[in-house]
């Protein structure tokens, strides 16, 4: 949320599932997906990559990609040798956010630890390149990151719709492990609107589909009393959060404890973003 504030036109794609998904399997393509053939990103290979994989269709990958060129979050390769295709690198920005979710995620895990991944990983910035084409995998690879839940997944398959649930989420005071509902607080939609760029209509339309299976609503029929999030979504996001951190938890582990052969392979380290502080 933190990051959206800052810059919602990039943290806007780790607002909804699908975008999410297609940016993690761009930039892994680009640094080389495990088990695949060089690293390359360009249009033919991300297309067949995101249909192959049930992210996308063709034409929303297509267009998807045309947008991160057009917002410069990846350009052409200057002086590519191979004049059949474009190919395509991150720039700096995308470099910068990326690193910087990985970087938030194992501070997230250090503190409930009290491990020192952030660190380590601070200390060698290059270990982030080694890290996300295996977090990519891991998450296309997992079941309960591809089927979350039908709450959790209404909100993150909509446009802005995961920015919502986590505001919704940063909400909760605390968890009464028996109660059905958890109580938090008033919400104001204009707010909403407002801080995540989401229209009036879709987030009433959202909250109305949550609304109608039972797990978000108003404590009466106000519209202006506490809002509540049910037993059920509260396990969905929590079950699809646990999936997540144990994947970054895994891969962090096996970079940082290997040889660092980033050194000997030309690769150039990435710069060091900023986590952001719990």
């Amino acid at each position: 949320m933190a990051i959206y504030n800052e810059n919602p036109r990039i943290a806007s794609i780790f607002a909804a599932q699908q975008r999410w998904l297609l940016a993690h399997a761009g930039y892994a393509l680009f640094l080389g997906y495990p088990d695949g053939p060089a690293p390359a990103l360009y249009t033919g290979r991300f297309i067949d990559f995101a249909v192959k994989h049930k992210i996308a269709s063709r034409n929303t990958a297509a267009a998807f990609l045309k947008e991160m060129v057009a917002y410069r979050f990846v350009r052409p390769i200057a002086g590519s040798s191979d004049r059949r295709i474009t190919l395509l690198e991150p720039t700096e920005t995308t470099h910068e956010y990326m690193a910087r979710w990985i970087y938030t995620h194992l501070l997230v895990l250090d503190a409930l630890d009290g491990g020192d991944r952030l660190a380590r990983t601070t200390a060698d910035p290059a270990s982030v390149s080694r890290m996300q084409p295996r977090i990519a995998k891991m998450i296309l690879d997992s079941e309960s990151l591809q089927n979350p839940g039908v709450t959790f997944a209404l909100f993150n398959w909509a446009t802005s719709g995961g920015v919502v649930m986590d505001y919704l989420f940063s909400r909760i005071d605390k968890i009464d492990p028996a109660a059905d509902k958890v109580l938090i607080g008033p919400i104001s939609l204009k707010v909403i609107q407002s801080q995540f760029m989401i229209s009036g209509s879709h987030l009433k339309r959202l909250l109305k589909q949550a609304t109608e299976l039972g797990n978000v609503g108003w404590a009466d029929d106000s519209g202006k009393s506490s809002f509540w999030l049910s037993r059920n979504f509260i396990s969905e996001y929590w079950n699809y959060q646990a999936e997540k951190y144990a994947i970054v938890d895994t891969v962090s582990q096996t970079v940082l404890n290997q040889p660092d052969d980033a050194a000997t392979s030309g690769e150039e380290p990435l710069p060091r973003p900023r986590a952001i502080s719990a």
